[in-house]
């Protein structure tokens, strides 16, 4: 196992602390009703709400300051339910199979359905990624939809590394900080992007 692969594996070993019950629940309640959340991904912490809700999606762009031109990608609970948002070519199995218990690998599928359309790309495709994190995988779990998944920073600044570097603005513009890992010392870093084409061409956007 490489080093990257080994880091990841520890933190992923360390998140595995028991969350709050009452903690998921109510953040799920949240996007329920068309709020979004801060809360822990598999990498940074995240901007999240309901993928399959418009409005809720318009207010993270907003609190972002960010275009919808830059569509977010989201959060699933398995592989099993890709096929329900976007087209999976074939490729896509293999490079999930390679990067089981590696670095988290956030992939953007062609021809996205079932969500949110100003989540989609104007070229029709969507950023999707597996999450391995017992919290985010959890709150997709309970949802039933995909989850949006977008740094917590301003468009155009740093991503936050923890939850300390979050800004005020951020924490005060959503409708719940989920309160599991806000302690957590992690010096996190974004996924590796990959973008695949219909006929299995690969573009590396972020390796």
């Amino acid at each position: 196992m490489s080093e990257k692969s080994s880091n990841f594996a520890a933190r992923m070993e360390k998140t595995t602390a028991r969350y709050e019950r009452e903690d998921l629940q109510e953040a799920v309640r949240v996007m329920r009703e068309g709020g979004i959340i801060l809360y822990p991904t598999d990498t940074v912490w995240g901007i999240g709400c309901d993928a399959t809700n418009a409005a809720a999606v318009e207010r993270i762009y907003r609190l972002k300051q960010r275009q919808d031109s830059k569509a977010m990608l989201c959060l699933l609970d398995g592989p099993g339910k890709l096929q329900g948002y976007v087209t999976v070519p074939s490729a896509a199995w293999d490079l999930l199979e390679c990067q089981e218990g590696q670095r988290p690998l956030t992939i953007i599928y062609p021809e996205a359905r079932n969500v949110a359309p100003n989540l989609i790309a104007e070229d029709g495709s969507l950023g999707i990624r597996i999450t391995a994190e017992p919290f985010s995988k959890a709150l997709c779990t309970m949802l039933h939809h995909p989850v949006v998944s977008t740094s917590a920073n301003i468009s155009g600044q740093p991503a936050a590394r923890s939850f300390r570097e979050i800004v005020p603005e951020i924490r005060d513009g959503v409708d719940y900080i989920c309160r599991f890992r806000r302690n957590d010392p992690c010096q996190a870093k974004p996924s590796s992007i990959v973008k695949l084409g219909i006929n299995n061409e690969v573009t590396v956007i972020r390796p």
